[in-house]
């Protein structure tokens, strides 16, 4: 796909079509990652960093699925 930059005030944007957007999961709200090497600019995407409520819904599902288990282990 080749794009080209379009006049965004006194900077340049670059168009990214909607299914490139909806295949990566990316919204208007997403921090994204620019870096480039001097000669390729990449665009990634940063790690979430909702790891907290990640790690609470795995162990309610641990805990709800292993009660009986964990009790004894505890005894």
């Amino acid at each position: 796909m080749i794009k080209t930059l379009v006049q965004h005030g006194n900077s340049a944007a670059l168009i990214i079509d909607k299914p490139i957007l909806e295949l990566l999961g990316v919204n208007l709200e997403t921090p994204l990652k620019i870096t480039t090497d001097g000669k390729s600019l990449v665009i990634s995407l940063l790690p979430s960093t909702n790891y907290e409520a990640g790690f609470e819904a795995a162990m309610q599902h641990i805990n709800n699925k292993h009660a009986q288990v964990l009790r004894k282990l505890a005894e």
